[in-house]
């Protein structure tokens, strides 16, 4: 921690960097962060309102902190991956941590995921919906969610310069979890069903529940429920950085 401090010009002026590469050519540029999710919802909205039933009220607010959550981890795991060996002109010629790559694309997903706030305090307004005091817990789900998502990039990122097929896999693996995950549907819907087990123990379902609940539910996560996904943080955190620390001597090689 100690030497990433010592880089963190450097981490900010990656960040910088990546915001400006992402929209460089778009002609309406960071409003994409805020659009992209609110035509998704408005999609999703439309479609599970005429054909399926769901029990959900204010279906829009909880798609949308849904799919906001959803945008911010797995377009972070994808750009982790690809990290290390996008910046390999960097890593093969100057020596800094490693880890500030996966670090920096974890960064650049939280300022996106702030400004995708916007379109949901307008959607929470128009819609009615409650707006408490649980909204002061949002920064401390947005910290969860960036930390369980910094070590799943660890994790990855290493795989991913060593075996070319891990991308791929992952993003199959990320389709799947898109859909075993209650995004924009309520847990209760699988119940009974053989897969459920599947849903109800995924741990990416704890992580969106602690981002949710302040938003839509408009309370702090139950402390059990808070537990099990700080747990579940610090599980992921740490066995993605033992496993990045022990494959950065050989990361240069192969990039």
């Amino acid at each position: 921690m100690h030497e990433l401090y010592r880089y963190r010009d450097l981490i900010w002026m990656l960040v910088v960097r990546d915001l400006k590469v992402r929209y460089r050519r778009s002609v309406i540029g960071f409003l994409w962060t805020m659009l992209q999710p609110l035509l998704t919802m408005i999609v999703l909205t439309a479609v599970f309102s005429s054909l399926f039933r769901f029990n959900i009220k204010n279906f829009p607010v909880y798609a949308l902190s849904g799919i906001m959550f959803w945008n911010f981890f797995s377009q972070s795991i994808t750009v982790s991956m690809n990290s290390l060996k996008s910046h390999a002109y960097i890593l093969q010629k100057v020596p800094v941590p490693l880890a500030i790559f996966p670090i920096t694309t974890v960064i650049s997903g939280v300022i996106n995921l702030l400004f995708t706030l916007l379109p949901l305090f307008a959607i929470l307004l128009f819609t009615g919906h409650p707006i408490g005091p649980s909204m002061l817990f949002l920064p401390v789900a947005i910290l969860v969610t960036a930390f369980f998502t910094l070590g799943a990039g660890l994790l990855l990122s290493p795989l991913a310069v060593f075996f070319s097929d891990v991308v791929e896999l992952v993003g199959v693996v990320l389709t799947m979890l898109y859909f075993l995950t209650p995004i924009f549907y309520p847990l209760s819907i699988v119940a009974g069903r053989s897969w459920f087990w599947v849903v109800r123990f995924n741990p990416i379902r704890s992580i969106l529940e602690v981002f949710r609940d302040p938003i839509y539910l408009h309370k702090i996560p139950p402390l059990d429920h808070f537990s099990s996904a700080l747990a579940v943080t610090a599980a992921i955190l740490v066995l993605g950085a033992v496993v990045f620390h022990r494959s950065s001597a050989k990361i240069p090689f192969y990039v």
